[in-house]
Protein backbone atom coordinates (compact mmCIF):
# COMPACT_ATOMS: atom_id res chain seq x y z
CA UNK A 1 0.00 0.00 0.00
CA UNK A 2 1.29 3.35 -0.66
CA UNK A 3 1.55 6.54 1.36
CA UNK A 4 1.81 10.28 1.28
CA UNK A 5 5.14 11.72 3.37
CA UNK A 6 5.10 15.13 3.44
CA UNK A 7 8.54 16.88 2.38
CA UNK A 8 10.13 19.65 4.50
CA UNK A 9 12.68 21.93 2.94
CA UNK A 10 13.58 25.02 5.12
CA UNK A 11 16.01 27.49 4.51
CA UNK A 12 16.24 28.71 8.56
CA UNK A 13 15.13 26.99 11.66
CA UNK A 14 12.51 29.29 12.25
CA UNK A 15 10.61 28.16 8.93
CA UNK A 16 11.55 24.38 9.50
CA UNK A 17 9.67 24.85 12.81
CA UNK A 18 6.61 26.12 11.35
CA UNK A 19 6.54 23.93 8.57
CA UNK A 20 7.06 21.21 11.57
CA UNK A 21 3.73 22.76 13.18
CA UNK A 22 1.90 23.30 10.30
CA UNK A 23 1.72 19.59 9.68
CA UNK A 24 2.11 18.61 12.99
CA UNK A 25 -1.49 16.40 14.28
CA UNK A 26 -2.03 14.77 11.23
CA UNK A 27 0.97 13.61 9.33
CA UNK A 28 2.51 9.87 10.17
CA UNK A 29 5.41 9.07 7.95
CA UNK A 30 7.54 12.75 6.48
CA UNK A 31 10.12 13.43 4.35
CA UNK A 32 12.78 16.13 5.51
CA UNK A 33 15.18 17.48 2.62
CA UNK A 34 18.41 19.03 3.49
CA UNK A 35 20.88 20.79 0.83
CA UNK A 36 24.33 21.32 0.88
CA UNK A 37 24.16 24.42 -1.74
CA UNK A 38 26.53 22.25 -3.76
CA UNK A 39 24.88 19.21 -4.92
CA UNK A 40 21.77 21.05 -5.13
CA UNK A 41 21.94 25.31 -5.48
CA UNK A 42 20.02 26.00 -2.30
CA UNK A 43 21.24 25.74 1.28
CA UNK A 44 18.83 24.49 3.91
CA UNK A 45 19.29 23.89 7.84
CA UNK A 46 22.00 21.45 8.60
CA UNK A 47 21.51 18.08 9.72
CA UNK A 48 22.65 19.49 13.34
CA UNK A 49 19.12 21.21 13.05
CA UNK A 50 16.90 19.17 12.14
CA UNK A 51 14.60 17.29 14.91
CA UNK A 52 11.05 16.21 14.42
CA UNK A 53 7.81 15.06 16.62
CA UNK A 54 8.49 11.69 18.49
CA UNK A 55 5.82 9.71 16.57
CA UNK A 56 6.63 10.88 12.91
CA UNK A 57 8.50 8.11 10.66
CA UNK A 58 11.03 9.97 9.54
CA UNK A 59 13.01 9.95 6.04
CA UNK A 60 16.01 11.98 5.77
CA UNK A 61 16.74 13.00 1.79
CA UNK A 62 20.32 14.46 1.82
CA UNK A 63 21.14 16.48 -1.03
CA UNK A 64 24.59 16.51 -0.38
CA UNK A 65 28.06 16.51 -2.27
CA UNK A 66 30.14 13.98 -0.32
CA UNK A 67 27.59 12.06 2.21
CA UNK A 68 30.88 10.92 4.06
CA UNK A 69 31.01 14.61 6.15
CA UNK A 70 27.43 14.09 6.99
CA UNK A 71 27.08 10.40 7.75
CA UNK A 72 27.59 10.64 11.59
CA UNK A 73 25.17 13.49 12.33
CA UNK A 74 22.77 12.22 10.39
CA UNK A 75 23.33 8.74 11.73
CA UNK A 76 22.96 10.31 15.66
CA UNK A 77 19.40 11.47 14.97
CA UNK A 78 18.43 7.90 14.25
CA UNK A 79 15.79 8.39 11.69
CA UNK A 80 14.00 5.34 9.76
CA UNK A 81 15.99 6.10 6.68
CA UNK A 82 18.32 8.37 4.98
CA UNK A 83 18.42 9.22 1.31
CA UNK A 84 21.53 10.06 -0.64
CA UNK A 85 21.93 10.78 -4.01
CA UNK A 86 23.54 7.66 -6.19
CA UNK A 87 25.18 10.56 -8.38
CA UNK A 88 27.69 11.94 -5.66
CA UNK A 89 31.35 11.33 -6.08
CA UNK A 90 31.61 9.28 -3.32
CA UNK A 91 31.60 5.14 -2.81
CA UNK A 92 27.77 5.11 -2.50
CA UNK A 93 27.80 1.65 -1.87
CA UNK A 94 29.62 1.58 1.15
CA UNK A 95 28.39 4.35 2.42
CA UNK A 96 24.92 2.51 2.19
CA UNK A 97 26.33 -0.53 4.27
CA UNK A 98 27.56 2.12 6.92
CA UNK A 99 24.55 3.46 7.37
CA UNK A 100 22.64 0.25 7.58
CA UNK A 101 24.99 -0.98 10.67
CA UNK A 102 22.99 1.47 12.72
CA UNK A 103 19.43 -0.21 11.81
CA UNK A 104 18.77 2.78 9.97
CA UNK A 105 17.31 2.45 5.69
CA UNK A 106 19.71 2.96 3.20
CA UNK A 107 18.33 4.79 0.28
CA UNK A 108 19.25 6.26 -2.90
CA UNK A 109 17.57 8.83 -5.18
CA UNK A 110 18.09 8.89 -9.01
CA UNK A 111 18.09 12.14 -11.12
CA UNK A 112 16.22 12.03 -14.05
CA UNK A 113 19.16 11.67 -16.45
CA UNK A 114 20.08 8.80 -14.34
CA UNK A 115 19.69 5.12 -16.00
CA UNK A 116 18.97 2.39 -13.29
CA UNK A 117 21.36 -0.13 -15.05
CA UNK A 118 24.33 2.43 -14.74
CA UNK A 119 24.10 1.98 -10.84
CA UNK A 120 23.26 -1.45 -10.20
CA UNK A 121 25.37 -2.14 -7.53
CA UNK A 122 23.91 0.60 -5.14
CA UNK A 123 20.01 -0.59 -6.69
CA UNK A 124 20.88 -3.67 -4.78
CA UNK A 125 22.47 -2.92 -1.53
CA UNK A 126 19.46 -0.09 -1.35
CA UNK A 127 16.51 -0.55 0.83
CA UNK A 128 14.79 2.50 -1.06
CA UNK A 129 14.98 3.63 -4.68
CA UNK A 130 13.60 7.48 -4.92
CA UNK A 131 13.07 8.52 -8.63
CA UNK A 132 13.52 11.89 -8.15
CA UNK A 133 11.67 14.45 -10.90
CA UNK A 134 11.47 17.21 -9.33
CA UNK A 135 14.10 20.74 -9.43
CA UNK A 136 16.90 19.97 -6.70
CA UNK A 137 16.44 21.96 -3.52
CA UNK A 138 12.96 23.72 -4.69
CA UNK A 139 9.57 23.09 -4.18
CA UNK A 140 7.22 23.25 -7.18
CA UNK A 141 8.52 20.54 -9.87
CA UNK A 142 6.49 18.62 -12.13
CA UNK A 143 5.91 15.18 -12.12
CA UNK A 144 7.09 13.19 -15.05
CA UNK A 145 5.08 10.63 -15.62
CA UNK A 146 7.91 9.01 -18.36
CA UNK A 147 10.21 8.32 -14.89
CA UNK A 148 7.85 5.68 -13.96
CA UNK A 149 9.62 3.21 -16.56
CA UNK A 150 12.52 3.47 -14.51
CA UNK A 151 10.38 1.47 -11.64
CA UNK A 152 10.39 -1.57 -13.76
CA UNK A 153 13.90 -1.04 -14.50
CA UNK A 154 14.71 -1.28 -10.63
CA UNK A 155 12.73 -3.84 -9.86
CA UNK A 156 14.61 -6.05 -12.42
CA UNK A 157 17.25 -5.42 -10.55
CA UNK A 158 16.49 -5.50 -6.68
CA UNK A 159 12.42 -6.76 -6.92
CA UNK A 160 11.75 -6.43 -3.28
CA UNK A 161 12.78 -2.64 -2.93
CA UNK A 162 10.70 0.45 -1.96
CA UNK A 163 10.38 2.86 -4.27
CA UNK A 164 9.58 6.42 -3.53
CA UNK A 165 9.03 9.24 -5.46
CA UNK A 166 9.90 13.06 -5.28
CA UNK A 167 8.75 15.86 -7.32
CA UNK A 168 5.34 17.27 -8.55
CA UNK A 169 3.57 15.09 -6.61
CA UNK A 170 -0.40 16.52 -6.22
CA UNK A 171 -4.25 15.66 -6.87
CA UNK A 172 -4.48 14.89 -9.96
CA UNK A 173 -1.59 12.54 -10.58
CA UNK A 174 -0.76 10.85 -7.50
CA UNK A 175 -3.47 8.26 -7.94
CA UNK A 176 -1.50 7.15 -11.53
CA UNK A 177 1.96 7.56 -9.50
CA UNK A 178 0.65 5.11 -6.93
CA UNK A 179 -1.00 2.66 -9.48
CA UNK A 180 2.22 2.84 -11.37
CA UNK A 181 4.16 1.52 -8.51
CA UNK A 182 5.52 3.75 -6.52
CA UNK A 183 4.88 2.91 -2.78
CA UNK A 184 6.07 6.26 -1.12
CA UNK A 185 4.44 9.67 -2.42
CA UNK A 186 6.68 12.34 -0.88
CA UNK A 187 4.72 15.65 -1.29
CA UNK A 188 6.41 19.07 -1.31
CA UNK A 189 4.80 22.15 -2.69
CA UNK A 190 1.29 20.60 -3.20
CA UNK A 191 1.21 20.87 0.83
CA UNK A 192 3.23 23.96 1.62
CA UNK A 193 1.51 26.00 -0.60
CA UNK A 194 -2.22 24.89 0.29
CA UNK A 195 -4.37 26.77 2.97
CA UNK A 196 -5.44 23.51 4.32
CA UNK A 197 -2.50 21.50 4.28
CA UNK A 198 -5.02 18.78 6.43
CA UNK A 199 -7.56 18.36 4.08
CA UNK A 200 -5.17 18.29 0.82
CA UNK A 201 -3.94 15.48 2.84
CA UNK A 202 -6.58 13.60 3.54
CA UNK A 203 -7.34 14.14 -0.72
CA UNK A 204 -4.10 13.11 -1.05
CA UNK A 205 -4.37 9.80 0.50
CA UNK A 206 -8.04 9.07 -0.68
CA UNK A 207 -6.58 9.82 -4.05
CA UNK A 208 -3.56 6.85 -3.26
CA UNK A 209 -6.33 4.45 -1.97
CA UNK A 210 -8.66 4.68 -4.78
CA UNK A 211 -9.63 1.03 -6.30
CA UNK A 212 -10.26 1.60 -10.20
CA UNK A 213 -8.71 1.40 -13.51
CA UNK A 214 -6.47 4.23 -14.84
Amino acid sequence: MSVIAPAVLAETPDDYKAQIERLHGFVERAHIDISDGEFAPSFTINAAQVWWPQEWTVDIHAMVARPSEHLETLIALKPNMIIFHVEVQEDIVAILQHVKKFDIKAGVALLKSTVPSTVTDAIQVADHVMIFSGELGKYGGTASLMQLEKIRLVKNIRADVEIGWDGGVNVENAYSLAQGGVDVLNVGGTLAKAEDPQSVYATLVNEINKHGII
